[in-house]
């Protein structure tokens, strides 16, 4: 029985006083197993002397599918290849795909709130792309109307995103109608992974204000005057630091003719800062995420089915570009001395 201190290999019971710490000279390996994709060792802790499986907590644990398919199929939904088509290639059920879809999605979750916390950004831009579920019109819309309500979840459903371009990170990402309520989910999100307040830059979308407000608030309350009447009911006034910038475009024959910048709120801060408003780096971004999966492709017919099935390839991408994807643009130049001691 060897000691595995160089397995990098946690224990996993959440009562053990290891739980979560590697390289404590407490896991050794026991046995081995056989599977699809090769020899796998089992592990147990001398502190609680639990035994656990060396794909524990992750995607693979307990599948009988080779762990490349799944791989490949997880790869195939972030360069824009439907679920139906991905089974097919696989011959695989689409249930099968969705099943690890679903797992990848809430080890996303996962790193999300482990790494995405404390993020000394000093200023977001916020967005939402346009997409649909099951229908382009809700059946629950009144009058037919094009966008959905809060309670639908077919139609018109958004992906709203908040982006610190200076660490080319997405914060944020939520799937639901265009209404209040999902904006201030959206900004609720961001707020508790950001430190302080950051500057927020948007379009025109007048909801991103009064979910700002929610957030970032003071309240304000009147003195009594002595008159007779009610005494006025305390208000909420936007956080002393709080800066939001609009940049509304107005075009004409689909060609842009004219831009208008409105600072709703902390103009000072932000001449302060000496930042520009602007959402330039989040539109370039909805490219690429409309070229990475399927269902947001412009006339498609690998749409959604379902408002969660598409939640989950929203998040499971956020990870992945976060995290794992290249970014070309966050490089840094080698010195002259760096390249001689190479």
């Amino acid at each position: 029985m060897r000691k595995a201190s160089n397995w990098n290999q946690p224990c996993p019971n959440k009562n053990c006083e290891c739980h979560g710490q590697i390289n404590q000279n407490n896991i050794s390996a026991v046995s081995t197993y056989m599977t699809k994709s090769g020899k796998r060792r089992i592990f147990k802790c001398s502190k609680c002397n639990k035994t656990f499986s060396e794909t524990r907590d992750t995607v693979f644990f307990d599948l009988k599918t080779d762990e490349e398919k799944v791989i490949m199929a997880l790869k195939m939904i972030l360069v824009n290849v439907g679920i139906t088509g991905i089974s097919f290639v696989l011959n695989v059920k689409k249930d099968t795909v969705l099943v690890w879809l679903d797992r990848a999605y809430q080890k996303a979750e996962e790193i999300n709130r482990a790494l995405l916390k404390e993020l000394p950004v000093t200023q977001v831009e916020l967005d939402e792309m346009w997409s649909f579920v099951k229908r382009k019109i809700s059946n629950k819309s009144k009058d037919k109307e094009p966008e959905s309500c809060q309670e639908a979840e077919d139609g018109r459903q958004w992906i709203w995103i908040s982006y610190a371009q200076e660490y080319r990170l997405i914060l944020a990402m939520v799937v639901g109608p265009r209404t209040f309520e999902t904006a201030l989910s959206l900004i609720a999100m961001t707020a508790g992974m950001v430190l302080g307040v950051p500057c927020f830059f948007s379009d025109g979308f007048t909801c991103y204000f009064n979910a700002l407000i929610e957030c970032y608030h003071q309240i304000k309350i009147f003195p009594k005057t002595g008159k007779r009447g009610r005494q006025r009911e305390p208000v909420k006034e936007p956080h002393p630091e709080l800066v939001y910038g609009q940049m509304i475009k107005k075009k004409k024959n689909g060609k842009l003719v004219e831009i208008t910048y409105r600072i709703k709120c902390g103009a000072e801060r932000l001449a302060q800062l000496g930042l520009k408003i602007g959402t330039s780096f989040l539109e370039r971004l909805n490219l690429t995420i409309r070229q990475s999966l399927a269902p947001l492709k412009r006339k498609t017919l690998g749409y959604s089915k379902a408002r969660e099935n598409l939640k989950k390839q929203v998040i499971f991408f956020q990870v992945f570009y976060n995290f794992a994807r290249p970014h070309m643009s966050l490089r840094e130049r080698i010195s002259d001395s760096d390249q001689r001691l190479k």
